[in-house]
């Protein structure tokens, strides 16, 4: 159904509003499919039309995961991002490969804060000390299917001393840390070596950044730039 009505053209500033909320869904019932660390629901709803009442019904299979929290983690003085390399079970029937280059992230418990799953992401991940935070992003990866929403940071730390392999035991990880210079992550993105949400959304907010961030005279001394170019 095409509509061609003056209501399709409204302003960019009447977005920030939106024409509907939870209570123009009508579920009239949800059944777990699945049960485990991450659980499949299926819904049979309708909701309320654009141009007036409601949808036919229907059934709709919704996963369930905890929200998620990421970190791009930046040294100024060496103008270098932080990234983890690790196996992703998402990707193992990529033809490439399904160790993925990402930034620092993890999943959010109840009784946790957001900036307090940062921090302890970037120890466990990558051995790396964050202090202050800057919130960039807060989205849905993939919201026709699924309920995760994930908050984005970032944080300026020294990275001259990461490296190594990091993870947690007990969660069976076995990470990589990498630190590389601005210039190559942006080659390795327009490879395609870059290739999940959160990295591209970070990488182009950076590139948007970088330059007013090295410029900042007390972050050139709080992060010892004297070795920046």
């Amino acid at each position: 159904m095409i509509s061609t009505s003056d209501e399709s053209r409204l302003p960019a500033r009447s977005l920030l509003t939106p024409p509907f909320t939870g209570e123009d869904v009508d579920i009239a019932s949800r059944e777990v499919l699945q049960q485990g660390f991450f659980h499949v629901e299926a819904l049979t709803l309708r909701h309320r039309l654009f141009e007036g009442g409601w949808s036919d019904t229907v059934r709709r299979e919704l996963h369930c995961r905890h929200g998620a929290v990421g970190v791009l983690l930046y040294d100024v003085a060496l103008d270098s991002l932080v990234f983890v390399e690790q196996f992703r079970v998402g990707a193992v029937d990529d033809s490439s490969s399904p160790w993925k280059l990402e930034l620092v992230a993890g999943l959010k418990d109840r009784d946790e804060s957001e900036e307090e799953v940062v921090r302890r992401e970037a120890q466990e991940e990558a051995g790396c000390t964050v202090q202050e935070l800057t919130r960039l992003h807060r989205y849905y990866p993939s919201p026709g299917a699924c309920n995760e929403r994930v908050t984005l940071f970032c944080a300026l730390v020294d990275a001259a001393h990461l490296g190594g392999v990091h993870g947690a035991a007990d969660e069976h990880e076995d990470i990589r840390v990498h630190v590389v210079p601005f210039a190559d992550a942006w080659e390795l993105m327009e490879a395609g070596r870059l290739d999940n949400a959160m990295t591209l959304i970070g990488m182009h907010w950076l590139a948007g950044r970088r330059a007013s961030l090295r410029a900042l005279p007390e972050h050139a001394r709080r992060f010892g730039a004297t070795t920046a170019q």
